[in-house]
């Protein structure tokens, strides 16, 4: 794997769509008033995406590797964060559904990199 920039990692991309995908759902509805949970969905979905990049710019494959799984406990906390956001009817079924399922492929993805990398 010989990327110039973190940005042409597939993984990078689907966490920063993602990010911005929690950012524009926590301006809205119940979200509003509860600037906790908001502000932690928030911190959570942009650590991912920031400690891949993080990581990556390091040049060591043993940082990479830890900041890669600093990415994935981020990614549990917000897996948390929308479990708690559904059961507080903050979101809807429609919409956890589809942020779960992004989760989960980024959490595969970030499990498959971690993999190649400890064996490079």
């Amino acid at each position: 794997m010989s990327y110039q920039s973190f940005k042409e990692l597939k993984v990078w991309q689907e966490a920063k769509a993602l990010a911005i995908d929690i950012y524009k759902l926590t301006t809205q509805g119940k979200f509003l008033k509860d600037s906790g949970l908001k502000e932690q969905m928030n911190r959570s979905s942009v650590s991912i995406v920031s400690n891949i990049a993080e990581g990556y710019e390091r040049n060591s494959n043993k940082d990479f590797i830890r900041f890669l799984m600093i990415a994935k406990g981020s990614l549990a906390e917000l897996r948390t964060q929308l479990e708690i956001a559904r059961e507080i009817d903050y979101i809807n079924e429609i919409i956890f559904d589809d942020l779960e399922s992004r989760c989960n492929k980024i959490g595969a993805m970030l499990t498959k990199l971690i993999h190649s990398r400890r064996n490079f």
